[in-house]
């Protein structure tokens, strides 16, 4: 019903203009508060990429007030992750007035010149929403440099196991040329054995036994015997020392604080993944319901911390390794786990059939034993960060495949998707020839390939 409608019916326009003033005001009430709550998805322009979906209503992260995206934002969480990967495309390659000439192609010198959230229908599945042919702008010449590359179409530069715009540590030809050479597709798993350490000073660092326990009365002797029997009792770490931290009034379920007080370099790797990314905008725990991959029905409320997969009387890291990880995921890599030989070998080295570090769990891949310089002594850390190795799945290659395959045989696997949902459980159907082309270059002779293939 128009408004001219209302006056003529005997509305006078002074009530009509209370109530467009009732009706503005409403709108512009419920708007503020829905921006200042965490729910914010009234605001929203359209998807964000599944690394982001968690933290999207965080909008104050990465936008700032008629300003867009900061370029600070990205490097706030990614800056890191770059430098370890040796950014193949770091932004001063762009800002070298030698290159300005580029710039003209493709001006990659904010993050966001490829990376545009909002826009699902034009979001590949790396979050890059440039049109297929970016890296032809700037390597259109690549097959006169190249003689190897002669003939292929430009749409397989980023094709899996050949280039990654970021990270190359596992792709770029000397190592390929350096690792390539025949041999055996899998070799002995061998993983570093975790040497726990723990940084907080304030407790002497003696094996405590459960006649050392000192919980309140009510605590039961289950509690008391798992943390006897704990990496926790094994360092010095009394009960009171969680529960009554510095002095405070006892506390039935610590704070994550607690944890983070001793195990800082977990906290940070947690933080910066896909399972505590929403503490690091402030927002509460992730839950399984929050998850775009397959979870299960029972899993669907859990609030994920520290304690959700490490039990901290127990301190059973096994059971962090495989079990945890399986009472959520259910999709159909993770389900098929129990029938790969990546479990069997698991099964082996937890049934002491099996040598220490031969086993290979969930943990063993996307959460890899890492050498680190720490309090000036390498220690070996497991990284929490699963998202440091996980897309582009080339990533895993140096630090977790090459323990126990060969180069050649870890880029195919990577490679066929199907393998991978079948979570290695046979050999790859397809074989990727980077490893060919460098070897070819190194030793000058011509690549083998099959006639009329355009596809790496």
């Amino acid at each position: 019903m128009s408004w001219r409608r209302i006056i003529s019916d005997g509305v006078s326009p002074g009530r009509v203009g209370l109530i467009w003033l009732v009706t503005t005001l409403g709108i512009a009430a419920f708007l503020a508060f829905r921006m200042t709550g965490e729910d914010r998805s009234v605001f929203m322009p359209g998807s964000v990429i599944d690394g982001h979906h968690q933290i999207a209503l965080a909008c104050d992260r990465c936008h700032t007030p008629f300003g867009g995206v900061r370029q600070q934002a990205c490097l706030d969480c990614h800056k890191a992750e770059l430098a370890v990967a040796r950014d193949s495309h770091p932004e001063d390659k762009f800002t070298d007035p030698r290159n300005a000439a580029f710039l003209v192609r493709l001006d990659a010198r904010r993050c966001v010149a490829c990376h545009t959230e909002h826009r699902p229908e034009i979001t590949a599945v790396m979050g890059v929403t440039l049109p297929g042919d970016f890296c032809h702008h700037c390597h259109a010449d690549v097959a006169l440099e190249r003689p190897t590359h002669k003939g292929l179409s430009f749409d397989t530069c980023a094709s899996s196991g050949c280039h990654n715009y970021h990270d190359n540590r596992a792709l770029y030809e000397d190592f390929l040329v350096k690792h390539g050479a025949a041999a055996p597709e899998t070799l002995p798993a061998a993983l570093p054995e975790r040497n726990a350490w723990i940084s907080q000073k304030g407790f002497e660092r003696v094996s405590l036994t459960a006649a050392d326990a000192d919980g309140p009365a009510s605590a039961g002797p289950e509690l008391t015997s798992a943390w006897a029997g704990s990496a926790h009792a094994g360092a010095g770490v009394a009960c009171s020392h969680c529960h009554r931290d510095g002095g405070a009034p006892w506390v039935d379920r610590p704070a994550r604080q607690v944890c983070r007080s001793c195990h800082e370099l977990e906290y940070q790797g947690f933080v910066g993944g896909k399972h505590g990314m929403r503490w690091f905008v402030g927002f509460d725990s992730m839950s399984p319901a929050q998850a775009r991959l397959p979870m299960k029905p029972d899993a669907l409320s859990r609030s994920l911390d520290c304690g959700t997969c490490h039990d901290a009387h127990a301190v059973d890291v096994r059971h962090a390794a495989v079990d945890a990880c399986l009472s959520c995921h259910s999709d159909q890599h993770s389900e098929a786990y129990a029938r790969s030989p990546h479990f069997r070998l698991w099964q082996l080295e937890m049934s002491g059939k099996g040598k220490p570090g031969s086993g290979v769990s969930c943990a063993a891949c996307h959460l890899p034993r890492e050498r680190r310089r720490v309090a000036r002594a390498e220690r070996i850390v497991v990284e929490h960060n699963q998202n440091a190795n996980l897309r582009p799945s080339e990533k895993m290659i140096r630090d977790v495949c090459l323990a126990c395959h060969s180069l050649a045989y870890s880029i195919d696997a990577l490679a066929d998707a199907e393998l991978v949902r079948r979570n290695f459980n046979g050999s790859p159907s397809r074989h990727v020839p980077s490893i060919d082309m460098a070897l070819s270059v190194a030793k000058r002779v011509p690549v083998k390939r099959e006639e009329g293939s355009k596809e790496p």
